[in-house]
């Protein structure tokens, strides 16, 4: 019977680490990790630190312009919040636009690559090809293109005014609808590349199948396409609004001096040009916390959890 049973038992063969002690496999999976806790601690961890411990300092009385010392002045948050709320209102408002327009445009860009060119992939290369095309070129040169086509004597804006869209004496540069123009097509491939990712997975019996059940198109893709692509949503949104945030270049090529100032442009001239270190240093902070906390929120709502 001891012979059986010794037969019948599968043979087992080691593991790669069955000959390891626990404790030497947890010192090598530490090692593993420490360039990257390194890295973080040294580029990530240390500015972000020093950030907020340059938001409390104080100027020295009678010193010379950018001389400050280690303090902790709290008022310098409530001083910088109430002069340049506006700015920081302004850029999430300018981000939130931009963001749906991103996603109502990408949405069916990529429904076409992912499920309309599916079986085609020489079809299908070319069309995310041309999503990317755009990275080849420099981005600042982008925004300025983007300022001439929208210029007072642009095809666009002779276009506008034949439909009565815009006022005879209307314009597009220097104004909100510039610069989240300028923010949609920025950070277009940032949204579709996700949600290409997302629909690529989609398996077509599902919709065959909604159909199937004599589903209208619109609902399918309401209780069908739509639920199944909400993690190509979420990051896609995530990759648009962030950034756009704390963009600076686009409202400052396409923008005023006045009416469409975003908060980066504040941190940029506070930090490089008035030497104004703790308000720069206080709205990096405000920014940071704030789209944690909105991101946060966000992720909770769509149901997406793990992606946090």
């Amino acid at each position: 019977m001891s012979v059986l049973t010794a037969l019948a038992r599968p043979e087992r063969t080691p593991g790669p680490g069955a000959g390891t002690p626990p404790t030497a496999a947890r010192r090598g999976h530490r090692r593993l990790l420490l360039p990257g806790l390194v890295y973080l601690v040294a580029f990530f961890l240390v500015p972000v630190g020093t950030l907020l411990a340059t938001s409390f300092y104080a100027s020295v009385p009678g010193g010379e312009l950018g001389q400050y010392v280690p303090a902790l002045r709290w008022q310098n948050y409530t001083e910088a919040l109430a002069q340049f709320w506006p700015q920081l209102a302004r850029s999430f408002g300018f981000a939130a636009a931009a963001t749906v327009t991103t996603l109502l445009v990408g949405y069916p860009m990529a429904y076409v690559i992912a499920v309309r060119a599916r079986g085609r992939p020489g079809l299908q290369g070319v069309l995310v090809v041309l999503v990317v095309a755009p990275f080849f070129t420099s981005f600042i040169l982008r925004t300025v293109a983007w300022k001439q086509i929208l210029a007072d004597q642009g095809v666009v804006v002779a276009a506008l005014r034949w439909l009565h869209l815009l006022p005879p004496d209307g314009r597009l540069t220097a104004t909100a609808a510039a610069v989240v123009i300028g923010l949609t097509y920025a950070f277009l491939p940032f949204m579709v590349l996700p949600l290409f990712a997302s629909l690529e997975r989609l398996d077509p019996r599902l919709l065959e199948a909604g159909a199937d059940l004599y589903a209208r198109p619109l609902t399918v893709f309401r209780r069908v396409t739509l639920p199944l692509s909400m993690p190509g949503v979420v990051a896609g949104t995530l990759l648009t609004f962030i950034p756009a945030v704390g963009d600076y270049v686009t409202s400052s090529l396409l923008g005023d001096n006045r009416t469409t100032v975003m908060v980066g442009q504040v941190i940029d001239a506070r930090f490089f040009r008035v030497l104004d270190y703790p308000t720069a240093a206080v709205l990096s902070v405000v920014l940071m916390v704030s789209i944690l906390v909105l991101v946060t929120l966000y992720v909770r709502r769509a149901g997406t959890e793990e992606l946090v």
